[in-house]
């Protein structure tokens, strides 16, 4: 400009961010203790660092100020002076170019040296010295967006959370060998979003994909010297900008909102996992890259004796701190942008026992979930947590509030427990096929809380499950040392590949198994993207750094991983098709309706009644689950009583086959087979109907057809 005008107007405090208007960009960061702060501004390569403009106001500890010749495109980050006290959690130095929390684009990677680093690494001191060092050539670099986008019709699917079947999957591992995938878009969300990967997802039958972190994030230092990458994203740096390494397009935001809507045309809702709980930089020898430098003090949980360093609950070096106003609503502004620009349907959150942490303790009422549940547009979308954290008191299954679902921990153990042979498990069983009222009954929760899984991206694979008594880790740099040792599987008596034909037709069983269990048990279903067509990872419980083929989805398939395909379809249209598998209300183990059966009877091998002693029996490996479809308390979309057929499900985790004998609860009944785990290619067939042949390690499915007018 040459008219004598600042080079730099006052701007707004609000919003936070570098935010275009059209005509110019408003730039504003929030720092309670910073003395200045400085916008820096890079060459369109970003390369060459232009200029460095101070923030001319300060309104409320958020430091502003507005360019009325920048656009969207340009590169910039932050340099923030003030004290460098870490005894008193003092953390600044402007030498350390600063990414902005708030932003929407983040450019390039870090090129990792002692330059990021506040202090001068090697120092005797450690983190007590001070480092003179620019870190700009090896940061990357905010970037302005123009954040419109055509989204047209684009609406929410909104699927009820007792008809929603999740899908975990990894952006970059589900399409990168993808053959029908344009090669330029395999690993992207370009790839996910793609006609063959979306036909494929909604034939599956899911209801919704389940992203793995998204959220900009970095690599490790460690990791980088390895020669290894955080394929897993837990380690986030940018709350609003989407991960560019998951991009076939300079414009990742773009790209990103076209995925979601395709996958909306399809019916399916995204659900971000997202890691709010700590951030990338670590404990205090980790860098300085964001948050530390910007306001140390304000944005971390710091030990109150000794805010030299940090309270740790995620096992990651910190934990950001949510008793801090500022922090919380940085959450909640991100939460929101991706709901209301990104159109997202939810989020899983990480370790989310911290974010409710007050002092020390989690607190259910607090200011977290507080603000989340009185939110206008946070409190209508799909909110899981995992329940726990690695702090004192963090393992919180059945203890979130209203309005949360819930990874469910004790229904992964107790499925992988009974189906691997333990006995005396049937009472436990029993509460995690019908919805886990034990844990989420008594505080006015339903069963879709329940968020049910076998398997997760963490741990084995399904087919692992069943292959591996132990972790196989080795590739990943520790000495095998990392990971979980307890996985509560069962190789079926071959470690790792096998070729005997009876264990490999074992351990084909019990991924049926588990997946039938699975996809009818009351709650919500997660299934692990792969399970469904025998995907592994050689054994390797703990593959957050293999972004390799070890990772990735193989797609061609064999015999066996097609057969598997078509059962996980079958159970999902089975789920879909009968509402007695997706209850929206817990069994009352009474007459409902005046109905002349039960809602739900449990059952011994004899056919009788289960009593008291059975259900403790240590032996006890078989159940039977009979629940009447006249005894639905649910109603459907117009005030209609919901009806369905009696079904009786079958369950034998012993190794000796048993004749279950049939109930006799209506009269001329006439039991139909639906499915056998252990006859899976054969229609099965009654020999009679006063019992049924159930092998060892089987599950089978029988249906009672009732006219719609039963009574």
């Amino acid at each position: 400009m040459n008219d004598g005008s600042p080079r730099v107007w006052p701007g707004a405090a609000y919003p936070l961010g570098a935010t275009w208007d059209g005509c110019g960009v408003n730039f504003a960061l929030f720092s309670e203790n910073a003395e200045r702060v400085e916008l820096c501004l890079f060459d369109p390569s970003g390369e060459r660092e232009l200029e460095r403009l101070p923030l001319p106001e300060q309104t409320d500890r958020v430091w502003h100020g507005y360019l009325p010749d920048a656009r969207p495109g340009l590169l910039y980050g932050y340099r923030v002076y003030g004290p460098y006290e870490p005894h008193q959690g003092q953390r600044f130095n402007p030498h350390k170019l600063l990414l902005d929390p708030y932003a929407k684009s983040i450019v390039g990677e870090v090129d990792w040296g002692e330059l990021q680093y506040g202090y001068q690494v090697g120092a005797e001191e450690a983190d007590l010295s001070f480092d003179t060092l620019d870190s700009a050539a090896g940061m990357p670099r905010c970037q302005v967006i123009d954040s419109a986008f055509t989204w047209g019709d684009d609406r929410p699917p909104r699927i009820p959370w007792h008809e929603t079947v999740i899908y975990e999957l990894h952006v970059r591992g589900f399409t990168r060998l993808h053959p029908a995938v344009a090669e330029a878009n395999r690993g992207t969300y370009a790839g996910l979003g793609s006609a063959p990967v979306v036909d494929y997802l909604r034939r599956l039958g899911v209801t919704a994909v389940e992203l793995m972190p998204i959220h900009a994030f970095i690599d490790e230092h460690a990791l980088v010297q390895r020669g290894l990458h955080n394929y897993w994203g837990y380690n986030s740096i940018g709350y609003f900008a989407p991960e560019r390494r998951y991009a076939a397009t300079d414009d990742h935001v773009g790209e990103f909102k076209a995925m979601v809507k395709r996958l909306h045309q399809a019916g399916i809702e995204v659900i971000l996992d997202v890691v709010y709980n700590h951030t990338a930089e670590g404990n205090q020898l980790g860098p300085t890259l964001s948050f530390r430098g910007i306001d140390n003090a304000a944005y971390y949980r710091l030990v109150p004796d000794d805010p030299r360093h940090y309270m740790d609950f995620t096992g990651c070096g910190n934990t950001l701190n949510m008793l801090h106003p500022r922090v919380l609503q940085l959450i909640m502004d991100s939460l929101r942008y991706w709901v209301l620009e990104m159109h997202v349907d939810g989020f899983r959150f990480d370790l989310a026992s911290a974010l409710a942490r007050e002092l020390y303790e989690v607190n259910q009422l607090g200011a977290f979930l507080d603000t989340i549940h009185q939110d206008p547009v946070l409190s209508q979308v799909k909110l899981i947590a995992e329940p726990w954290d690695l702090g004192e008191g963090g393992y919180q299954v059945g203890n979130f509030p209203v309005g949360w679902a819930e990874w469910n921990g004790k229904y992964r153990d107790s499925i992988r427990d009974y189906w691997r042979g333990e006995g005396g498990l049937i009472g436990e069983l029993a509460y995690r096929l019908t919805g886990s009222s034990d844990l989420y009954g008594a505080n006015g929760r339903q069963p879709y809380a329940s968020i049910n899984f076998v398997t997760a991206h963490d741990g084995f694979t399904l087919n692992d499950l069943v292959s591996y008594d132990h972790k196989h880790n080795e590739a990943n740099g520790e000495d095998n040392q990392d990971g979980e040792a307890h996985n509560r599987s069962w190789n079926c008596g071959v470690e790792g590949p096998a070729d005997d034909a009876g264990v490999i037709a074992l351990r084909a069983r019990q991924k049926r198994n588990f997946l039938t269990t699975l996809l009818l048990s009351q709650g919500v279903p997660m299934l692990l993207a792969g399970d469904e067509r025998c995907r592994t990872q050689d054994g390797n419980n703990n593959a957050y750094c293999q972004d390799s083929e070890l990772s990735w989805m193989h797609w061609e398939l064999n015999a066996e991983q097609r057969a598997l395909l078509a059962w996980t379809r079958r159970l999902i249209r089975l789920r879909r098709g009968h509402p007695i598998f997706r209850r929206r209300h817990f069994f009352q183990g009474r007459h409902i309706h005046n109905g002349s059966v039960k809602d739900i009877h449990w059952l011994d091998p004899d056919g009788r009644e289960m009593n008291t002693e059975q259900w403790h029996r240590a032996q006890a490996r078989a159940l039977g689950m009979y629940l009447a479809g006249d005894a639905i308390e649910d109603l459907d979309t117009y005030g209609r009583r919901l009806w369905d057929d009696d079904f009786l499900v079958l369950l034998n985790a012993g190794d000796q086959p048993l004749d279950f004998a049939l109930p006799k609860y209506r009269k001329h009944a006439k039991w139909r087979p639906v499915l056998d785990t252990a006859h899976p290619r054969e229609r099965a067939r009654l020999a009679s109907q006063t019992s049924y042949r159930l092998e060892a390690r089987s599950l089978a499915v029988l249906r009672l057809p009732l006219p719609s007018h039963a009574t």
